[in-house]
């Protein structure tokens, strides 16, 4: 039935920016880690989301419905922070310690704007069953 549909559409968003939530936490965490060469250290992820229209994807030969699914996970290319810390047993030969270049602000921006986000799509079911149900009632 097409009009179930929308549940997988809403569900499919709300992997989605599960994704996009997990991600941004594991950068939370890990946005105070340092490490002895800047070739080593953490590099904050960022997922790339990708809307796939059921039209499209019947044209290219899959079967696929509409939906909104991560592409990949991209790396961060911003350089570490380089911080003189020669007293830290992971400091280089100079002195140095380096940090991911990761801003607390924007993540937990980003946070806030996945959550929202993942409300939305439950907000989207809730009102899509609640239709249903208003259909189902009318017919009794």
């Amino acid at each position: 039935m097409p009009s179930f549909k929308i549940f997988d559409i809403a569900g499919s968003g709300m992997s989605a920016q599960s994704v996009r939530l997990n991600t941004t936490a594991s950068n939370l965490a890990n946005a105070e880690s340092v490490g002895s060469d800047a070739q080593s250290v953490y590099k904050a992820r960022h997922p790339i989301f990708q809307a796939v229209r059921a039209e499209l994807a019947h044209a290219l030969g899959k079967k696929s419905d509409a939906a909104v699914k991560v592409s990949t996970i991209v790396e961060s290319q911003a350089a570490p922070q380089a911080r003189y810390e020669p007293g830290n047993p992971l400091a280089d030969a100079n002195g140095y310690v380096y940090a991911p270049n990761v801003n607390a602000i924007e993540e937990m921006t980003d946070m806030i704007s996945a959550s929202r986000a993942y409300q939305n799509n439950v907000e989207v079911m809730n009102t899509a069953k609640d239709m249903m149900l208003a259909t189902l009632k009318l017919g009794s």
